[in-house]
């Protein structure tokens, strides 16, 4: 098995066989939910409608206010007010313990930080829940539904992804981090390509050298690259760092697997990082990655070290670069802004600690507490309009830091050598003025410490037999024709487009339809009611956040149907959470014939007329499970019919 697959066979949940393989659907249980306000905000609807029941554990749903504040916001913003009293008032009636109320603490650096263990399973309301396969555990984001449901009954279902390996060889040079890994592997093999709803696995003899927060990051940007999952495997480094924490956690879940020599990996990749160089990504894209000496002089309108991705280990890099700036002579000029926004409060003690933050200020940067700030674009910090950004965080959609913006993403120091003149710089000749003791001992390593045993484990599947008496009758519903005309996309429909993040603390469906696809589509959501309620897109709808809302917006805004080459799984989950059906057709020559405005006959069987020309083209079947829940009316539906054994049914379906 692959370590993806061990850990899911470890949580399995009446499986009949002591293993699991691609395309098996099972029940799993759930470690730890996690979420933000901006999730709960929609996830308590959710829970509204299942009646408000006690959750599974409290101890093992953590929420924290991240998204969409920051002081300046939180006083002013009633709309973030709202948000944030919400989730305050949820901490307190579900008795969750691990609540971090605004400017504490991003949702992934704590839980990563604090909480974690190898071996795990973590569902969260957010696309970067994959940042927790740094280390090894399965981690992955899904819609609020989902995470609710999870929360609530302490398990889920996964249908068990294939998976690739990406083997890293070859050591990368003394700061070069792995924001620079990640787009090189980005870079190299595209976005929702060869990744595309698949588990990726960090391989490889380089892995060794990876600190816990560069994997930390290359897993959190697997939600770029397309992947369900991005995961390392646990080891000595993950055993050194996790020996660091301070509060005593329960260890009782901690396993240290590994994949079998022989897993079953689909393909197998190799990046190699010995001649690794600083890399950036350009917009619109974040596999839009070039050489960073290619842009070297480009004037920026501001620059930005912060938000998820962005680890302390980039944090003390940017600073230590900026020291040997301003001990060079090399002054801040320019106009512009900077920004710098650590991802916890810890990291930002440290850092004063250590007498880092005056580097910052020296050089002109701004310090907010901890938040995602930049990187939504949706409190009072983002770009203007035309304003090109050089920025540490993970996306660089249209629109991501503000309206009309332009960003572009690159690690934190060569954004932190950037800012002195506002010009795109390379790090390289500042970092190899640095210390690299002393930058090892402000991150409490040692390049000569013993590193600890491990204790490699297998996964324990309690076997049981089949059963044959769920519940059948949500499959005997009869197939639905739907007629209408047509609103054509094509690929890669990130649901930042579907619904900007400014309009993401809606959850009316007419309101969020009115904003759908506002910023690249005027008018979809008028054409949508007035009868053009098909949607036919190319690969990769719906890649980016998990945002459910993406999905509520297009109910809105009168869709009911969606046809597309193939989908981002965050989002076709949601799609069959909310039942608005959906299609897969891969015949090139139906996407060549349908055009804008065309009329389909659309048989949710598995078929779709295009009335023009008479041409009928073949739909991929949907997995039973999946028909069982569209056919149920969605995820709560099928909760209210079935109770606490809604996924025992649906898996037996």
């Amino acid at each position: 098995m692959t370590l993806t697959q061990k850990i899911l066979a470890a949580h399995a949940i009446g499986h009949p066989r002591p293993y699991v393989q691609a395309g098996d659907v099972l029940r799993i249980a759930v470690d730890w939910t996690i979420a933000s306000e901006l999730a709960w905000n929609g996830m308590d609807k959710t829970y509204q409608a299942l009646g408000r029941p006690p959750l599974s554990r409290p101890d093992r749903f953590f929420l924290a206010v991240d998204h969409t504040v920051d002081p300046a916001t939180l006083l002013r913003d009633t709309r973030t007010q709202k948000l944030v009293q919400l989730s305050r008032d949820f901490a307190r009636e579900g008795r969750v313990r691990h609540f971090y109320d605004a400017n504490q603490t991003i949702l992934h650096t704590k839980f990563y930080r604090d909480l974690l263990l190898p071996g795990q399973v973590v569902i969260g309301a957010d696309s970067h829940s994959s940042s927790h396969g740094g280390l090894g555990a399965f981690a992955i984001g899904l819609g609020g539904a989902d995470v609710t449901a999870a929360m609530v009954l302490g398990e889920s279902w996964i249908e068990v992804p294939d998976a690739i390996s990406v083997e890293y060889e070859g050591t990368p040079a003394f700061g070069l981090t792995g924001k620079d890994i990640i787009l090189r592997t980005l870079g190299e093999l595209g976005r929702n390509t060869v990744a595309m709803e698949r588990s990726v696995e960090y391989r490889g003899s380089a892995v060794s050298s990876l600190s816990t927060d560069m994997r930390f990051t290359i897993a959190n940007m697997t939600a770029e690259f397309g992947g369900l999952n991005g995961i390392f495997e646990p080891d000595a480094v993950t055993a050194a760092w996790l020996a660091q924490r301070t509060d005593s956690v329960d260890a009782s879940g901690c396993h240290f697997f590994r994949a079998d020599d022989d897993a079953p990996y689909i393909a197998r990749h190799t990046i190699r990082l010995d001649a690794l160089e600083p890399l950036v990504a350009k917009p619109f894209s974040p596999d839009n990655v070039v050489p960073l000496s290619q842009h070297v002089g480009m004037p920026v309108h501001g620059v930005f070290i912060g938000a998820c991705t962005t680890t302390e280990e980039e944090l003390v890099l940017g600073a230590l670069v900026l020291e040997q700036a301003l001990r060079r002579g090399i002054e801040p000029t320019g106009t512009g802004r900077r920004l710098v926004v650590p991802g916890d409060l810890s990291i930002q003690g440290r850092l004063y600690e250590a007498g880092l933050w005056r580097f910052y200020e020296q050089a002109g940067f701004q310090i907010d507490p901890p938040g995602c700030s930049m990187c939504l674009g949706v409190a009072s910090q983002r770009a203007g309009k035309g304003e090109t950004w050089l920025s540490s965080q993970n996306r660089n959609y249209p629109n991501r830091m503000g309206e009309g913006s332009l960003a572009w993403l690159a690690s934190g120091p060569t954004v932190a050598a950037s800012a002195m003149g506002m010009t795109v710089r390379d790090p390289r000749p500042l970092l190899a003025k640095i210390d690299q003791q002393r930058y090892l001992r402000m991150l409490r390593r040692s390049s000569d410490a013993r590193l600890p045993e491990v204790r490699v484990s297998e996964p324990s599947v309690a076997v049981t037999a089949s059963s044959t008496t769920a519940d059948k009758g949500a499959q005997a519903s009869a197939p639905s024709l739907l007629r209408a005309k047509v609103q054509r996309f094509a690929d890669h429909i990130d649901t930042d487009a579907i619904i900007p993040g400014q309009f993401c603390h809606l959850t009316d469906f007419t309101e969020l339809g009115d904003h759908c696809f506002e910023f690249v589509r005027p008018g979809f959501p008028q054409k949508g009611r007035a009868g053009h309620s098909i949607i036919v897109a190319g690969e990769a709808w719906g890649s980016g956040s998990s945002r459910e809302q993406a999905v509520w917006a297009l109910l809105g805004a009168g869709i009911k149907a969606v046809i597309a080459r193939s989908y981002a799984f965050i989002h076709k989950r949601n799609l069959v959470n909310e039942a608005l059906p959906y299609l897969v057709i891969t015949d090139d020559e139906f996407y060549k014939l349908v055009a804008e405005d065309d009329e389909l006959e659309v048989d949710l069987a598995g078929s779709v007329l295009h009335v023009q020309s008479g041409r009928r083209f073949a739909a991929q079947s949907a997995t039973p499970l999946l028909r069982a829940l569209q056919a149920e009316g969605g995820l709560v539906s099928a909760i209210r019919k079935h109770g606490p054994q809604v996924f025992s049914a649906l898996t037996q379906s």
